[in-house]
Formats: structure tokens, C-alpha cells, sequence
């Protein structure tokens, strides 16, 4: 047999042994193990317990720790802990810091560095005089899969975290309408886009101690975390003001500071759309920030107006927001909603728009009346967009029960 250290330019050398596993147990394809290890001898002894051994494997050879460092696309590295360049434990810490893989130590009889090493990171250290084939099979062997059920562990554990994240940040987004008036329907809807990810629609809705109900449905402009921690921020914020007896009026102004003070790039801006219902419910107060005007459910649904919109909160621009009045009849419904919907894409390769969403509220209305019709409008439009929306979507139906 050659020696694995002849190869001086780079001073490596790629072989493959291949042996049936004595045990009956199945080998998922060669383990690409890297030996570091400056000594000949040693080196030529790992190959032949290898040969003999019921693994199969690529080796790898690298004299250094340098070497080792430009040559870690493997799955487990053999570490001898006396190289030319790094000795001891210092010399593990090096290669897992390069980002190694598995690490096997080759550590000496009377030395301690073996349990000192696995406590490093290594995972799991052979003694040199007590290495035959089967020992170093199984212990190589078994450090790729402990690395890879690590690995495994990791990501569950990221991926549990992530969906907890987004639990908070959908508690904060999605909040439960404090209502107590059950002469008044409230239903509210919201469907994350893009496979899921939370964006930065948000809505709430709330009744004051005097009976007025105010209705909200926000959206800043982006998608993702950040945008959605936001959303939860200012949606928090409204509440917040509200309960604290802050005049209906005042809430855009003080919602924008909040808005300028938490966004984390200055461009970012927020549209919005709030409803102030009167205690009696014979008027509303329509107050409009950039944002798509509502529908007064019918049939047929007809847009309110809009002659008193205002700038979207952020925008560096002079102007305020100015309730609209309009009154009420008998049997009544509103729905605000955030242009996710508007931007469906339909078959003809267009959006859905205005003209289409108004549609598709009068056959959700047609289909069932106020009963379920956010649900109903919701997956009416997914229906047409042929599945999830690129954006994410907020509604709210506010009306009498009479």
C-alpha cells in the first residue's frame, strides 16, 4: 500500500475504501473524512484499519491545520491534536471555529485531552495505542450522525422559535375586538401572503365607555418582520391611546409620532382606515390616511366617499385627517379592507382592483348575508388568485344585527 502523505504539493491524497458492514447494518453511501495528521506512520495506519474496516468512506489528508482549514466540505475530520502548526485543544478550537464538521480527536494514552476535547465540541476522541478498524469505523460513524441529529435539533429548535415569533407577532396583529354591544356585527379577517410570511397589515377594533365603537385597519408599506413588528407596535399604540380617553380626532397624529419614532427606515410610511360609531349608530365618522376608501355593503356595495382623505401617516407632507360624516340607515354594514385584496391577480393576467373586489362582495353578500362574509370574501379571492396572495390581506366588517 502507499503511503497517503506522498503527495507533496498539496500534501493530500484522495482514496476510497469500501467494506461491507459486518454488523448487517446499512451504510448511506462514503463518509468523506478528512484525516489531519503530520506523521506518515499514523496517517498510513488510519488507511489500513480503514481498509479492514466495515465502512465506506473518501479520505482526505492534510499534514497542517492550515491544510485541514482549506478542505472542511466533508462530513467528520479526524483530528490528530499534535500538528505543526496548533497543538492541544487550541488546535480543535481553530478548526471549529473554520466551521469543521464532526470531529473525531486522536489523542495520546496518558493524555487528557480526550474528554477535554469532547467537551469543546468534538464528538468523540479515539486513544491512538487502542485504535483498530472497528473502533475507528464505529466512532466515525457514529460522530456523523450525532452531528447530524445536532444539526437536525437546530433547525427544529429555529423553526420552533420562528412559528413562536410569529404566533406574538399575529397575537399583536390580530387582536380580539373589545365589543360589548351585541346589537352591532364585528368580524374581522386576515390572511398572512407570500407562503405565510407575516406582512404589515393590522386592524382592532374597540368600544369606549360612552358606547362609541372605533374601527381600525392599517398597512405599512413592505413585507416581513420588520414590517409586521411594526404594524403590531402601532396597532398596540392606537388601542393604547383609545383606552386612555385620547379624542378620536388626536389618535392619527399621535399614532404617526409613534410611527416616525419605531420605523427603521425613514421612506417607510403607513396607510389606515378608522371608523367612530356613534353611540346610537345613526352616524359614523370616516377618517382616511392614504388608505383604500370602504364599502357600504349592499346590494349592491357602493364606495364611501371621499372628498376628506387625508396624507398617509409618515409622509413628510402638510395636512391632517378630517372625519367624514355620513349617516346611517337602519340596517347598515361598512368594510375596510387593505389593498392585498386589491392586488389579487385574477385569469385574465390583470388585478382584481376595485371593480373586481366590489364583485366579489356582492356574491359573498348574495351567498349569505352578513353572516361569514369576511371569511367568504376572503376565499373568494384566493379562489381568483388561484391560491395564497402575494400580500397579506386585513378586513373588517363592521354593521347592525336589526
Amino acid at each position: 500500500m502507499t503511503d497517503p502523505l506522498t503527495v507533496e504539493a498539496a500534501g493530500t491524497q484522495q482514496r476510497r475504501t469500501t467494506a461491507r458492514d459486518a454488523s448487517g447494518a446499512d451504510i448511506d453511501g462514503p463518509i468523506r473524512l478528512l484525516v489531519v495528521e503530520d506523521d506518515p506512520g499514523d496517517a498510513l495506519l488510519v488507511s489500513e484499519h480503514l481498509d479492514d474496516a466495515d465502512i465506506d468512506v473518501t479520505l482526505t489528508f492534510a499534514r497542517t491545520l492550515d491544510e485541514a482549514v482549506e478542505q472542511l466540505d466533508v462530513d467528520c475530520v479526524l483530528l490528530d491534536l499534535g500538528l505543526p502548526d496548533a497543538q492541544g485543544l487550541p488546535a480543535l478550537e481553530l478548526l471549529l471555529a473554520a466551521g469543521a464538521p464532526a470531529v473525531v480527536v486522536l489523542t495520546g494514552l496518558a493524555s487528557g485531552d480526550g474528554l477535554a476535547a469532547v467537551a469543546a465540541g468534538a464528538q468523540d476522541y479515539l486513544v491512538k495505542d487502542d485504535v483498530d478498524g472497528a473502533r475507528l469505523a464505529r466512532a466515525v460513524r457514529y460522530a456523523v450522525q450525532r452531528r447530524r441529529l445536532e444539526e437536525t435539533d437546530r433547525a427544529l429548535f429555529r423553526s420552533v422559535v420562528q412559528a413562536q415569533e410569529a404566533n406574538r407577532f399575529e397575537r399583536a396583529l390580530l387582536p380580539r375586538p373589545a365589543v360589548r354591544d351585541d346589537a352591532l356585527e364585528v368580524q374581522v379577517g386576515y390572511r398572512a401572503g407570500r407562503a405565510g410570511v407575516l406582512g404589515g397589515d393590522f386592524y382592532d377594533v374597540v368600544e369606549r365607555p360612552d358606547g362609541t365603537v372605533l374601527a381600525l385597519v392599517g398597512d405599512v408599506c413592505g413585507h416581513g418582520p420588520d414590517e409586521a413588528a411594526l404594524g403590531a407596535t402601532l396597532r398596540t399604540a392606537w388601542r393604547t391611546l383609545l383606552l386612555a380617553g385620547v379624542a378620536t380626532a388626536d389618535l392619527f397624529e399621535l399614532v404617526e409620532r409613534v410611527l416616525v419614532s419605531e420605523r427603521p427606515r425613514s421612506e417607510i410610511f403607513t396607510t389606515a382606515a378608522m371608523l367612530e360609531i356613534a353611540p346610537d349608530r345613526r352616524s359614523v365618522d370616516l377618517y382616511l390616511a392614504g388608505h383604500p376608501v370602504p364599502f357600504v355593503v349592499g346590494p349592491p356595495a357602493v364606495t364611501a366617499p371621499t372628498h376628506l382623505r387625508g396624507r398617509a401617516l409618515g409622509i413628510p407632507v402638510t395636512g391632517g385627517w378630517h372625519p367624514l360624516r355620513l349617516e346611517l340607515a337602519e340596517r347598515w354594514h361598512l368594510l375596510m379592507y387593505t389593498d392585498g385584496l386589491l392586488e389579487a391577480t385574477v385569469e385574465a393576467g390583470g388585478r382584481l382592483e376595485k371593480a373586481g373586489l366590489r364583485a366579489v362582495v356582492d356574491a359573498a353578500w348574495d351567498a349569505g348575508g352578513a353572516d361569514g362574509l369576511v371569511e367568504r370574501v376572503i376565499e373568494d379571492v384566493r379562489r381568483l388568485h388561484g391560491g395564497d396572495l402575494v400580500d397579506d390581506a386585513a378586513l373588517v366588517l363592521v354593521g347592525s344585527r336589526r
